[in-house]
C-alpha cells in the first residue's frame, strides 16, 4: 500500500471510529463498526493507524469525510461497487443514528 492510500484509508478510518463514539445509541454505534470492519475486510486487515489529528465533533462534517475519503480509495483499486455498497452501510449507519 503506498503512502497516499494509506493516509486516504488512516482519514476514513478516523471518521468512522470518530462517528462510531459519538453516536447517539449503541445499535448506530455498532452500525458504524460494521462499516470500518468492511473497510478493513476489504483491505485485507492491512489498515494503518488512525491519523494523530482529533476529528471534529460535527457528525455530518465526519460523514461527509468519510464518504468522501471512501470515494477516493476508487482510484486505489479498490472496486467501485464494493465501495458503493460500503457508503450505503455507512448511510444506513446515519440514519440509525438519528441525526
Amino acid at each position: 500500500m503506498l503512502l497516499p492510500h494509506a493516509q486516504t484509508l488512516a482519514q476514513t478510518r478516523s471518521s468512522l471510529a470518530a462517528l462510531s463514539d459519538q453516536a447517539s445509541t449503541i445499535d448506530a454505534s455498532s452500525a458504524y463498526e460494521h462499516v470500518l470492519i468492511e473497510l478493513d475486510r476489504i483491505h485485507g486487515d492491512e489498515c494503518p493507524s488512525a491519523d494523530a489529528e482529533g476529528p471534529t465533533e460535527d457528525r455530518a462534517i465526519l460523514l461527509a469525510v468519510a464518504t468522501s475519503a471512501l470515494e477516493e480509495l476508487e482510484q486505489y483499486g479498490i472496486d467501485p461497487l464494493t465501495i458503493e455498497l460500503i457508503i450505503a452501510m455507512l448511510d444506513d449507519a446515519y440514519a440509525l443514528d438519528g441525526t
